[in-house]
């Protein structure tokens, strides 16, 4: 019993790891992005007999895959991000990298445009989040909720002088 109890624990803090909104990180939370922490937790299962050093490694392995994965549609979505504020502002990416760089918000090299500029990715990250709920990532709840706070989260991220996209002048992890 002790061992499925653990094991179901497990289970549940890889897919835990992987889930989540287009934003987060496929980041174990658990000692950072190389799962340090949850190797350590396999670690420590594996020396007291709760699983085998096999299912330890299968583990870890699926979680690197997934934190892979996951990296990987992050920055598809930033690129789409990246792309909607280009063509909105009709200025090229180095353009707003380096405005930003020099300490300007985008809605201030938006000017006039800002509020285009904050339906125009709130449509964009409306349809990241859709795209999340398809591929089964979050559920149409999480969504919902999701959704009702966009405009607010962009406004915030245009007026913001640290759009992680950009930050120090160049594509950010964050």
């Amino acid at each position: 019993m002790k061992k499925r109890l653990v094991a179901a624990v497990v289970s549940t803090a890889v897919a835990l790891t992987v889930s989540g909104t287009t934003f987060a990180s496929a980041d174990d939370r658990m000692g950072g992005r190389e799962g340090k922490g949850i190797n350590s937790l396999l670690s420590t299962l594996v020396t007291n007999g709760t699983i085998t050093q096999a299912q330890a490694d299968a583990i870890a392995k699926a979680a690197q895959d997934l934190r892979g994965a996951a990296k990987a549609v992050k920055e598809t979505n930033r690129a789409s991000l990246d792309a909607v504020i280009t063509s909105t502002l009709g200025i090229s990416l180095d353009t707003v990298k380096s405005r930003m760089k020099s300490g300007e918000s985008l809605a201030q090299i938006a000017g006039d445009k800002k509020d285009a500029l904050i339906t125009a990715l709130s449509a964009e990250v409306n349809k990241q989040i859709d795209a999340a709920v398809a591929a089964g990532k979050v559920s149409a709840a999480q969504a919902a909720a999701q959704k009702a706070k966009t405009t607010e989260r962009v406004t915030a991220m245009v007026n913001n002088l640290k759009y992680k996209a950009f930050k120090g002048g160049q594509r950010g992890n964050a």
